[in-house]
């Protein structure tokens, strides 16, 4: 084998390592792109549970509690809720959980909103909100959602 074939050979090589090393550089990039797109969804998978779940137990609070909403720790604390929406402000499953209380007079009924907003892009897309009026969810995916929603 000539010098010039043994030079040859080598930058054959050379090349096909480097395109191999460029291919996987490319399907780890696709890869985490995917793993990211799925742990964003599972977030908001996660928490479309986390605010139905609120839901219900601000109905069985207001049923036991004189017709009374619970704020979120009240609820830990009586252990209708886990510890994991305790925080100021509550933070679970990549969003932040935003519960506004209206206590009731004699002109109006005790009332409550929640909102489920992601802590950032990364963790999740849409906006949640449900409040004491509807048990509809309510998604927005470029704002903190309201009533006016789908």
């Amino acid at each position: 084998m000539t010098q010039l074939t043994k030079r040859i050979i080598i930058g054959v090589i050379a090349m096909v390592l480097i395109a191999l090393i460029a291919l996987g550089a490319i399907l780890i990039g696709a890869g985490f792109y995917g793993w990211k797109a799925a742990q964003r969804a599972g977030n908001e998978a996660a928490t479309m549970q986390n605010v139905k779940t609120i839901a219900a137990v601000e109905i069985q609070y207001y049923n036991t509690h004189n017709r009374t909403f619970g704020t979120l720790d009240q609820m830990i604390k009586e252990e209708l809720l886990s510890a994991k929406f305790s925080g100021n402000p509550p933070a679970a499953d990549g969003y932040i959980f935003t519960l506004s209380m209206t206590t009731k007079t004699s002109r109006r009924p005790a009332s409550y909103t929640l909102n489920a907003d992601p802590q950032n892009a990364a963790t999740g897309q849409n906006h949640f909100y449900i409040d004491s009026s509807d048990s509809t969810i309510r998604v927005n995916p470029n704002q903190p959602a309201g009533a006016t929603d789908p």
